[in-house]
């Protein structure tokens, strides 16, 4: 991992979260998002989400594709599973997620 910081966005689920555990049952919750945008004409901005334990079930449970949230958590960079152009470099934005509130939730 590189730098590491704080940040809070606001951000919409373009895949329905997927859940997994380790072998000690750790789970693991994790689903990509899009930065909100304002401009029709900007360039869409993929992140990698994940959220550990108890707020990995919440998500399960509550949030799933097209709900707009609200995250607070930590940047990282990690290698990219992707080869297209949302990757700068080979390398891609994960949040690790400490926090979530819903903002606009789809029926």
């Amino acid at each position: 991992m590189a730098n590491m910081n704080y940040s809070v966005f606001v951000v919409k689920i373009i895949k329905n979260p997927e859940q997994s555990f380790f072998k000690d049952g750790t789970s693991v919750t994790e689903f990509p998002v899009q930065l909100s945008q304002i401009r029709k004409n900007n360039i869409e901005i993929i992140l990698q989400v994940s959220a550990w334990g108890k707020l990995g079930y919440d998500i399960m449970d509550y949030y799933k594709i097209n709900d707009y949230i609200i995250i607070e958590g930590y940047i990282s960079l990690r290698t990219s599973n992707y080869d297209d152009f949302s990757s700068l470099l080979n390398k891609q934005v994960e949040i690790s997620v400490f926090k979530i509130y819903p903002l606009f939730l789809k029926k």
